[in-house]
């Protein structure tokens, strides 16, 4: 028996219609984020949760690491929202560096934080744009604790240096007691028991505690590598 479908073909043709002129937007999407990116030299990305407040020890970890990047020679980029995002901006903006901000359009948490250079302020309605912007400009990621966007953004990394869709940049997790779970799960269940990865994809990841350690895994891989764009 045929199952019919409860949705009007006129409404389907509909959503056919929109998803082509969607393409426009899209595209339109990525000109900006590059025309806007292209010019703004070695940058770091730097992940965490929206939700911390500014007296968090994570926000003032994350501000020390903005900081500490600028003081070694790069740029710092985030989502350009509060919490993490805003403390690394912050961290950037009072070192007097570059200070990126790839917003989302988003209906509650996002906003754009004080502390982005206004000339690197950047709005995206497409998730999947702006991932590209980070992949394609940053030339590390320094991982603060954070929830399912963070994670997203931070497997997506690990999988296109896996498969050599980019080529490799240091990623680099920071405070050990918020990751070590995660790491142990990754080696136990991943690796151990179901062999999913290999023990060399374990390298492509650093976990570390402080900002000093965070921005010498970067300073370290970079007296090997030479920095250029990802892709």
């Amino acid at each position: 028996m045929v199952r019919k479908s409860h949705l009007d073909p006129r409404s389907w043709n509909d959503i056919k219609a929109h998803d082509s002129w969607s393409i426009f937007k899209i595209m339109s999407e990525f000109v900006e984020g590059f025309a806007g990116l292209q010019r703004v030299g070695p940058c770091i990305s730097i992940f965490g949760s929206a939700r911390k407040a500014p007296d968090d020890p994570d926000y003032l970890l994350a501000t020390e690491v903005g900081r500490k990047l600028v003081e070694s020679g790069y740029g710092v980029i985030t989502g350009g929202g509060p919490g993490i995002m805003e403390a690394g901006n912050k961290g950037a903006h009072e070192a007097e560096g570059v200070s990126v901000g790839l917003n989302m359009r988003l209906p509650h948490e996002q906003h754009h934080n004080p502390y982005i250079s206004p000339e690197t302020s950047l709005e995206f309605d497409y998730f999947f744009v702006r991932k590209v912007m980070f992949m394609k400009y940053s030339q590390g990621y320094i991982v603060l604790p954070g929830g399912f966007g963070t994670l997203d953004e931070l497997f997506e990394a690990i999988t296109l240096i896996q498969t050599a869709k980019s080529k490799r940049f240091p990623i680099v997790l920071v405070r050990k007691a918020f990751w070590e779970g995660l790491m142990d799960w990754i080696k136990a269940t991943l690796l151990e028991q179901n062999a999913t990865i290999s023990a060399k994809d374990l390298d492509l990841i650093q976990v570390v505690d402080t900002a000093e350690e965070a921005v010498a895994v970067i300073d370290t891989f970079y007296k090997t590598f030479v920095l250029k764009p990802n892709f």
